[in-house]
Formats: structure tokens, sequence, C-alpha cells
């Protein structure tokens, strides 16, 4: 599964509005950026208290990234 993938099934399992979730992949020299769009309802939804669940979808991409770098925006 690559990242744009992984972050948009994450990111869709945990909103009320699922078909509002976007995620946009830009590629650079040496990073992977992607910024992932969400309703502003479900924002509270991805990023969590304290933000601990940004920092778990970051932690889960850079798993599955392996030696690349990958950036989360979340917009």
């Amino acid at each position: 599964m690559k990242e744009k993938e992984l972050v948009e099934y994450i990111a869709k399992s945990l909103v009320d509005n699922p078909d509002k979730v976007t995620v946009k992949e830009t590629h650079g020299a040496s990073v992977t950026v992607l910024e992932l769009h969400v309703d502003r309802d479900d924002m509270g939804r991805v990023i969590g208290k304290d933000g601990r669940v940004a920092n778990a979808i970051r932690t889960l991409l850079k798993v599955a990234a392996g030696d690349r770098r990958v950036v989360l925006e979340i917009v």
C-alpha cells in the first residue's frame, strides 16, 4: 500500500464525512509531502487530543515509507 492510500484509508476510518477526505501528494527532490484535507467538523478527530492521533498517523507513515522521507500536513 502506498503512503497516500494509507493516509486516506486511516483518515476515512476516523471521520464522520469520509467523502470529503482528500490527500494531495507532492514529490520533491528528497521528500514527499502529503496534504490531508478533511471537513472542518472532522478536524479534531484527525488531530486528536494533544495531537496524538496525528502523531500516530505520522509514525505509521514513517514505517510505511521505509528509508524515504515523507511529511504529513493536515490542512
